[in-house]
């Protein structure tokens, strides 16, 4: 039986990082284009004992380059074309941590007969894997882009995600909130930009600007170094924010309290 933790874990690799394999795929030209005659259901599974139908998975529709994202979803085996079944929840997120070996590799269903969408899919796995496990940011801006896009998403849906699943703190602080949107920005660059609406309970995270209302709080940065800096934790908070690097629009007290839960997701993915 899984611990809480690792069900936390799990949950926030099914519904933040794996959905993220749609941004890349849509994201990277090179990648786009592999999948550009492609119809096929890719599953990503964890087999456990107490999940309703014996695993937990996120799956992907694919059909001509447009990208269904079923997350925290068991397919069907009779629509499964591609499925990557790790033997345990814990087995999962150690391979998604970086621990690959013998114990932590899945079975591969479906290979033999769709060898060209499993490798097209690798490499969309394999860029995620390495966008989110980078010690410093790259040097190109290109991806210095889509890593910022990336962690802006993952973190937004990770605070909603253990939210939904009944983290204790987190559960806490939407718990008490009014109606309210926390946002992550990079100055002069909209389209990476992510948000979290929370209210009594319930939480929603969304891409791009909150466009209805102001924001309650922005965390924003004046670059995408910026942002990264601060993300993999190689810029001193404290000097990037008086030099403008680093500005929170809001509270302090605020910010201090959403950027604990964001420290919160990397803990738990990393």
């Amino acid at each position: 039986m899984a611990s809480r933790d690792d069900m936390f874990t799990n949950k926030l690799f099914l519904c933040g990082a794996l959905p993220l394999m749609k941004t890349i795929a849509n994201d990277v030209p090179s990648l786009a284009k592999k999948f550009e005659h492609t119809h096929a259901v890719v599953q990503i599974s964890a087999l456990d004992p107490d999940a309703p139908e014996g695993k937990y998975a996120t799956h992907f529709v694919i059909n001509c380059g447009e990208w269904q994202v079923h997350a925290d979803k068991v397919s069907t085996r009779e629509t499964t074309d591609i499925e990557l079944e790790f033997g345990s929840v814990e087995k999962m997120n150690a391979f998604f941590k970086g621990n690959i070996g013998p114990k932590t590799l899945p079975k591969m269903r479906g290979i033999a007969k769709n060898m060209g969408t499993f490798v097209s899919f690798m490499m969309v796995l394999l860029k995620m894997s390495s966008l989110l496990t980078a010690k410093e940011a790259p040097e190109d801006e290109e991806t210095q882009q889509l890593m910022v896009k990336c962690f802006f998403y993952l973190l937004t849906s990770g605070i909603s995600t253990l939210n939904k699943n009944g983290h204790e703190e987190v559960h806490s602080w939407t718990s008490k909130s009014p109606d309210r949107v926390y946002a992550l920005a990079v100055e002069g660059h909209p389209e990476v930009s992510a948000f979290i609406r929370i209210k009594a309970g319930h939480s929603k995270a969304g891409r791009g600007e909150y466009k209805r209302a102001m924001p309650f709080f922005t965390l924003r940065f004046d670059s995408y170094k910026s942002a990264l800096g601060t993300l993999l934790g190689t810029l001193d908070m404290l000097e990037a924010t008086k030099k403008g690097q680093i500005v929170m629009d809001g509270g302090p007290e605020f910010g201090a309290q959403f950027g604990g839960f964001l420290l919160t997701v990397g803990g738990y993915v990393q």
